[in-house]
């Protein structure tokens, strides 16, 4: 078979199959280059997702005829001044893109630089450029592409719906947008909500207003400041609460030097910080932003430009976890503000559920309305200080006033001997007992195997424990491990173990009853998962154990040193499995519910 040279037509065809996969590629690779170019405004327009148009119009520094003219050419850029590919601090930087979306689509490019006068325009049809001509521009550039992959029609049997491309499009959008928070971005189009996001000012509130704009307003709710540095790596950005999770990964928006990626390595570092905090199933939002020198980092290892390789990986792996970790410990206390906000709809919703259906009837409105009648209060005074009571038992101590002033505030009552209710400045908590007291063993073990191994207690009569012999199996070859969390077991026949020494914060515990979910726990993660993170479910089991349970009645005293040590221990503001360990509602929301404001 006879080598041939391929047709440059046909070689820019084949590279727009790397570059331009979808219309959200092309997107991706016009705002990247207008943002290079300075832009402080840039709009997006696209028609049925992206195939039929998409505008892209920036106020960025132009191109004057010369410049316009070889844009279009392959490997033709701007941004590579010294050729070193090593220091690259732009965001484009392989003069692809162009020719790539010219060579399979119509593409037109007005431009116009600051202070000349006039504008130029240049046509390019499926690879085939027209002549330069001039045109009224405005300063900056307008391109247009319109039919994409009309000179490859294979291509448009693999995209996806109108919709679904459009939602594409969107995404590439905010991730570009979060990324810089200085630019004023605006989306317009069919199938998708348009946004128009005003610039932002310079530093971390900058920064949360412009991913609020992108995420929405819970986020800025629900969000800790991440702000570290080590060895010329710089992250910042905002994580959110454990408890502010969500069922896919889709809400983690990770960026490198201003680019965003989806980079195995920083999403496995997030994973691992929030370990201690989420289930397997659950994931945080949030957004980090990485930067560092140019050399440290290449970003040629991918087409579309969305992974990278870092100079020392491990270094940068560990900057994440551990910024992300000390932000966790720092400011989980929290439970998240969704807890609140939902108690007071289903409250809403359950007062009025049995109401005579009234088209469009709204109590707000009715002439009876206290508001409406002049008869409005006051904030009511039953949340000021008195004597706090539990259960309303009259004969229990009283907490010191001071506690009303502290986070979680004073016990006030106790509900179906499972929920703590605590009276803040402003508000109140209900707190589930058993799922805060299970964080805080969970601590304390914690902290003991990191200090000094955690303190056992030797049984006077050894618990012997019947199982099958596969959990035995199991029981034994982690037998070492179980040792340094202080649960020391031994074979005692066939189909049974035997338990001479417990965690002494175990000692009231069930421990036929723990070893057997201790085994459970071996058997559903096997050697899915390394030693490390075994040991943290297996310490998460024994802290489920020990913890207070619900059904059992509390006193005032016991109430409120629980809730001191809440505020006292990391991570306390959700249980080891991820949940809210409590909920705070204000008194605004109550007075809300009742029309008093």
């Amino acid at each position: 078979m006879t080598v041939r040279r391929l047709d440059p037509l046909l070689i820019d065809r084949i590279a727009a199959g790397e570059v331009v996969e979808r219309p959200a590629s092309a997107v991706k690779e016009l705002v990247e280059n207008a943002l290079d170019a300075g832009a402080r405004r840039i709009e997006v327009a696209i028609e049925s997702g992206g195939r039929a148009l998409i505008r892209v119009i920036d106020d960025g520094c132009g191109m004057g005829p010369a410049d316009l003219e070889l844009a279009v050419e392959r490997h033709a850029t701007s941004k590579l001044p010294d050729g070193d590919l090593t220091n690259i601090a732009t965001l484009g930087f392989r003069g692809e893109a162009l020719p790539s979306i010219a060579s399979v689509a119509r593409l037109e490019i007005a431009s116009r630089e600051h202070g000349a006068a006039p504008g130029h325009v240049l046509r390019v049809d499926e690879g085939r450029k027209r002549a330069l001509a001039p045109a009224a521009a405005a300063p900056g550039t307008r391109i247009e592409v319109r039919d994409l992959f009309a000179a490859t029609p294979a291509r448009l049997k693999f995209l996806k719906s109108d919709r679904a491309e459009a939602q594409a499009v969107s995404d590439v959008i905010k991730r570009l947008a979060m990324a810089h928070p200085q630019v004023r971005f605006a989306l317009s189009g069919d199938h998708l909500a348009g946004f128009d996001y005003a610039a932002c000012p310079a530093g971390p509130q900058g920064m949360l207003a412009r991913i609020s704009q992108a995420l929405g307003d819970d986020f800025r709710a629900n969000a800790l400041q991440v702000n570290a540095e080590r060895e010329g790596f710089h992250l910042d950005g905002f994580a959110g609460l454990p408890t502010f999770s969500r069922a896919n990964a889709m809400s983690q928006y990770l960026f490198v030097n201003g680019r965003p990626v989806r980079d195995k390595l920083l999403q496995g570092a997030v994973r691992v910080a929030y370990m201690d905090y989420l289930p397997s199933d659950r994931h945080p939002a949030l957004a980090l932003f990485l930067t560092c020198e140019p050399r440290e980092v290449d970003i040629n290892v991918h087409p579309a430009k969305a992974e990278v390789r870092f100079r020392d990986p491990g270094l940068v792996r560990g900057l994440l976890i551990g910024a992300l970790k000390q932000t966790l410990a720092e400011g989980a206390r929290r439970a998240t503000s969704e807890g609140g906000a939902q108690a007071a709809e289903i409250f809403a919703r359950r007062t009025f559920a049995n109401a005579p259906p009234r088209g469009g009837w709204d109590w707000r409105g009715s002439p009876a309305a206290p508001a409406n009648r002049g008869f409005a209060e006051q904030g009511q005074a039953a949340f000021e200080s008195a004597p706090p009571m539990a259960d309303m038992r009259t004969h229990e101590s009283a907490a010191a006033q001071g506690d009303v002033e502290s986070p979680l505030g004073a016990a006030r009552a106790q509900i179906h001997d499972t929920y703590i209710v605590a009276q803040t400045r402003d508000g109140f908590v209900i707190v589930d007992q058993h799922a805060a007291h299970e964080r805080i063993v969970y601590e304390r073990l914690k902290r003991q195997r990191a200090q000094s191994g955690i303190e056992r207690q030797l049984q006077l009569i050894p618990v012997v424990v019947d199982l099958d012999a596969a959990d035995v199996d199991r029981l034994m070859g982690a037998a070492v491990a179980l040792q340094d969390l202080g649960l020391v077991v031994e074979p005692f026949g066939p189909g049974a173990v035997a338990v001479s020494e417990a965690p002494a914060l175990l000692a009231k515990a069930d421990l036929g009853r723990l070893v057997r979910d201790v085994a459970d726990t071996l058997a559903e993660h096997g050697a899915a998962l390394p030693l490390e993170k075994k040991l943290d479910h297996i310490l998460a089991t024994m802290a489920c154990h020990h913890s207070v349970r619900a059904g059992r009645r509390m006193s005032g005293e016991e109430m409120n040193a629980l809730l001191r040590e809440m505020e006292a221990t990391p991570g306390s503001g959700q249980c080891n499995h991820g949940r809210p360990t409590y909920i705070e509602m204000k008194l605004s929301d109550v007075e809300r519910l009742f029309g008093r404001i």
